[in-house]
């Protein structure tokens, strides 16, 4: 999806299937069908998987939203790896659209806040096997990490506490995958502009942004990918 640039560093969008959104979560008269986009992270030092797919989390919730599953082995074999290859994994959060393919990487380490896991293992949060299953290592974060050169893990909270998104630095500038931070590229983008005419001093009212937004505008974003929406943020000029 993004590469060139010299510094081995490539981002690689993966499709783990769709979902069915009911009307009533919508906030419309129909329901919406949702892609279920991870994201892999080609760099010399290693492969990061960013979200996993939709995981079992029982015949109740595949009533409710009608998941469509591509398996994650498949998806990244397209890629030409294996699961094997992966050396870290992070989730945006640990809901089962987000981390069903965590299992599969057992003993691989994944990022994950604090405040994110310990919501997860509380009741209805989401499934239980797909957080703590055998072989599950994660690497708790409490805020904002350089995880690796150039690479960041950015805590982005408001769908759940413990969200977060990575940035990856490459020469041509920095790639956000920003999970479900935002619904969609648009949503960005009316928070990005709300937030640029906030500094130019336009009159007030102006919409609120999210307090964590100021700091992804700082790594001077190319491009923002989302988790439930195929569509790209890059800055207008």
């Amino acid at each position: 999806m993004t590469g060139g640039g010299g510094n081995g560093t490539t981002v690689r969008r993966l499709d783990l299937g769709y979902f069915v959104r009911p009307a009533e979560e919508v906030g419309g008269p129909q329901p919406r069908v949702e892609p279920v986009l991870a994201y892999l992270v080609r760099r010399d030092d290693g492969l990061i998987l960013f979200d996993t797919g939709i995981g079992d989390a029982g015949p109740e919730t595949d009533a409710h939203y009608r998941p469509h599953r591509r398996p994650l082995e498949a998806a990244l074999a397209d890629a030409g790896v294996r699961l094997a290859d992966i050396s870290l994994v992070a989730n945006c959060h640990l809901h089962f659209d987000h981390c069903g393919g965590n299992p599969a990487l057992a003993r691989t380490p994944i990022l994950v806040q604090t405040t994110e896991l310990a919501a997860a293992r509380g009741e209805g949060y989401t499934a239980e096997g797909l957080v703590d299953f055998p072989g599950a290592t994660y690497a708790e974060l409490d805020g904002e990490a350089e995880v690796r050169p150039g690479v960041w893990i950015i805590p982005t909270p408001g769908h759940t506490a413990g969200h977060q998104s990575l940035a990856v630095r490459r020469p041509d500038g920095t790639v956000v995958l920003a999970g479900q931070a935002h619904d969609f590229a648009s949503h960005f983008t009316a928070d990005q502009l709300a937030h640029r005419a906030a500094a130019d001093g336009a009159a007030q009212p102006l919409p609120p942004v999210p307090p964590w937004l100021e700091r992804i505008l700082d790594l001077d974003p190319r491009r923002v990918l989302f988790a439930h929406d195929c569509a790209v943020w890059e800055p207008p000029a």
